[in-house]
Formats: structure tokens, sequence, C-alpha cells
């Protein structure tokens, strides 16, 4: 694909770290506007949101690696390589949930009010870092003859006709996003949109991890697991907690 997006004076900038780089400070953006929306201060959830990004990206990082070990078993100098791409959504969050409880408790910020707003910083940053996959040519999808197929490269480099799982979860996530601008401040009680932002990105990308380049043999992916314990999580604590 196009893994170096440009060069100039002896720089090169590769496409999937300037397009993650860029998805995070438009993300920060979005999430400050949902801060303002919300009620909460909007100051605040920028320091906390500053502080939670570097473990968060480390996470989704190391989630990423674990689940192509094989690529990197004997190459392990490329685990940390930021001219590539690699990074899975699923590891950042854990890591930034949990540790966003003491962060927020620090700088006065409600943990509910803070996630919502989270929402919006997350989902505007999936749809940028995605493009960043495609150009990268990493999380392909499998060979098709589809009319949406694009002639994309594997796992392995192997180029073929394939469906374009990048352009359709940045696409997802973008569809997200707008049902969370909609719904932002509108719900009867806070936390609410994170809720439904997290079960609404998770039903999408169990239909895409079916869309994906497994290993042989391989057709329930840990993306499938992971995807259907936060649907069936988030959609109890919106039962448990909207009002009778």
């Amino acid at each position: 694909m196009h893994r170096v997006l440009f060069q100039w004076r002896g720089f090169t900038i590769f496409s999937y770290p300037a397009l993650l780089y860029f998805g995070l400070v438009t993300g920060v953006v979005a999430g400050n506007w949902g801060a303002h929306a919300v009620g909460a201060n909007a100051f605040r959830v920028f320091i906390a949101t500053l502080i939670l990004i570097p473990p968060s990206i480390a996470g989704a990082r190391l989630l990423y690696v674990t689940a192509h070990w094989s690529e990197y078993r004997n190459r392990r100098e490329r685990i940390w390589d930021r001219s590539e791409g690699g990074m899975a959504m699923y590891g950042g969050l854990p890591v930034m949930l949990l540790l966003s409880i003491p962060v927020l408790a620090l700088v006065d910020v409600p943990f509910a009010q803070f996630w919502d707003a989270a929402s919006l910083t997350i989902m505007t940053g999936l749809v940028f870092t995605k493009i960043g996959c495609l150009l990268n040519g990493c999380c392909a999808g499998r060979s098709s003859q589809n009319r949406i197929a694009m002639f994309l490269p594997g796992r392995r480099g192997e180029w073929r006709k394939r469906i374009p799982v990048q352009l359709l979860e940045a696409g997802w996530a973008a569809l997200v996003l707008m049902l969370a601008i909609a719904f932002i401040g509108r719900l009867p009680f806070d936390g609410a949109v994170f809720l439904i932002v997290a079960a609404a990105y998770a039903v999408g990308r169990i239909m895409l991890e079916s869309l994906r380049e497994h290993e042989p043999g391989s057709n329930l992916a840990l993306g499938h697991v992971v995807s259907f314990v936060t649907v069936l999580t988030a959609v109890a604590l919106l039962l448990l907690n909207w009002p009778k």
C-alpha cells in the first residue's frame, strides 16, 4: 500500500503513525466538545485524556502483538517499531478504563461523565486509525471476489482482491460517532452514551471479525469473544440503570 505518507528533507513520515496521531488530536478536540455537552470541566477532562492516552496505546499495541505473536517471536525489535501499524482497541480500552479510576479521582472528574465524552474521542480516533491501517496494509480482510473487494496485501504480504475491512470499520466507527453526538447530553443518566457506543461498536465488530483474514482453521477470533462480552455487559448495565 502506501506505508510512507511522504518524505521531506530526510524525514520519513509513515502513514500509520501519522494517521494515529492525527486521530488522537481530532479525538481530543471531539472529547472537549463532549465534555461541554455533558457538563464536565473540559480542561480537567483534557488533562485526564492526555494522561490516559499513552498507556492505552501501549495496551493496544501489546494485544495486537500477542494476537500475532508468530510474526514477532523472532523479530522482537519490531514490537515497538513506530513505522509499523497494528493496534487492537480491545487492548487499550481496558487499560484506559482501569487507570481512569485513580486519574479521574485525582483531577476530580465524574467517571461516567468522562467516559461519555471519551466515547467521542475514541470513535473519532478510530476512524482515522483504520484509514492508517489500510494505507499500512495491516488488519487485512479475507480474499473475496465481491464488488467491494480491493487489491490489498494480506498478513503475509500476498496481494489479492480482499474485503476492505479497514474501511468498513472506519465507516462503522463514523456511524457510531454520529450516534454518540446525537445522544450525548440527552440521555437519562451519565454513562449511558458510553454504554450505547460500546455496544454498537461491538455489534459491528462481531460482523467485521468474520470478514478478516485469520489463521487457517480459526473461525472464532479473540475479537469475537471480547465483542460478545462487551455487548452483553453494556446492555445489562443499560437495563439496570435505565429509569423505570
